[in-house]
């Protein structure tokens, strides 16, 4: 597998890579989100005690899982940063960090508007809740670090760092359910057991996961793009590049 990736290292085969790729993933994105969000919103039957207010999981239980999905993937960028050096990996810890606090926020401001009528209040400091915020702050603590050293090199190792110390966040948010006495209800499909929600309801919620998966992808491929242009600026391919695009 190393062999395979070991060309990509090189950034200019990166971008090219994520040029050929991302109009099938953005595509690909279009489907699964719009198949998803309009079953789920019209066609799922309501709950027999939240009503039509439980419809907030198809846009609250993928942005919360892939707000982890994207911690995990800078963390494994960060590794691979500091271990190979490579820099295509470093400039993917500022395209991912945007990208997964934007979910995280997501996350939080959909559990608030579910938790009101739900348990009466918008917020509580309650296990699950506050994980979940401190992984927000730990994206924004990556993208400071990041941009806080004059040497850039310094600035991204200093993040893949984080990224990899924050990773200990990621259990804690998942099992906080489990480990504490907590407001949050517990898990209901990603529990090893069979999932405690009717097949009518399962379904587009999965296709809603499948849709924020290539959503979060085709992002961060599209600023890693970006980030590869911003640094590669200097060489004639990534100017050659800016003036066909």
């Amino acid at each position: 597998m190393w062999r395979w990736l070991h060309p990509y290292a090189k950034p200019e085969a990166s971008y090219n890579l994520l040029q050929k790729l991302l109009p099938w993933f953005v595509a690909l994105t279009l489907v699964t989100l719009i198949t998803g969000v309009i079953w789920g919103l019209a066609f799922a039957p309501s709950d027999y005690q939240q009503g039509d207010s439980y419809r907030i999981i198809f846009l609250h239980v993928p942005a919360a899982i892939f707000s982890m999905g994207a911690y995990m993937g800078m963390a494994i960028m960060g590794g691979i940063a500091l271990i190979w050096q490579i820099k295509t990996a470093e400039w993917a810890i500022p395209a991912i960090a945007p990208v997964g606090a934007t979910l995280t926020i997501v996350a939080l401001l959909t559990g608030a508007i579910w938790g009101k009528p739900m348990w009466g209040t918008w917020w509580v400091w309650d296990a699950r809740l506050t994980s979940e915020l401190i992984l927000l702050f730990l994206y924004v603590g990556v993208m400071a670090l990041y941009f806080a050293f004059d040497d850039a090199r310094t600035g991204a190792k200093a993040a893949a760092i984080l990224s990899l110390v924050g990773v200990i966040n990621l259990p804690i948010i998942h099992f906080s359910v489990e480990w504490w006495n907590t407001l949050h209800q517990g898990a209901t499909i990603t529990k090893f057991e069979r999932p405690s929600i009717a097949a009518s309801m399962l379904i587009p919620l999965l296709i809603c996961l499948v849709g924020f998966a290539f959503l979060t992808v085709s992002l961060v491929m599209m600023r890693l793009k970006n980030e590869i242009l911003r640094h590669e600026l200097h060489r004639p391919w990534a100017q050659q590049r800016l003036e066909q695009d």
